[in-house]
């Protein structure tokens, strides 16, 4: 699957809604630029609700998040 993209002066582009919709990126969604001997590589951030099965015996996703937050704004 191929697409070509303009990028703006400030350098944006729009990712196609094909690609958004086949790999689940939402707005406000964080993704990973990486540069491999192909060319660019463009990946989504894995959302920290997908990494809970690791722990999950651990605490709940909604627990962990307020935690987080809470050493975020102690720090």
């Amino acid at each position: 699957m191929r697409n070509i993209v303009k990028v703006t002066r400030r350098g944006q582009t729009t990712i196609p809604a094909e690609f958004r919709k086949r790999f689940g990126i939402k707005e406000g969604d964080e993704l990973i630029w990486e540069h491999t001997e192909a060319g660019l590589l463009l990946k989504a951030f894995p959302k920290l609700e997908e990494s809970a099965g690791i722990d999950a015996g651990f605490g709940r996703v909604e627990e962990i998040k307020r935690q987080v937050e809470k050493l975020r704004e102690e720090y």
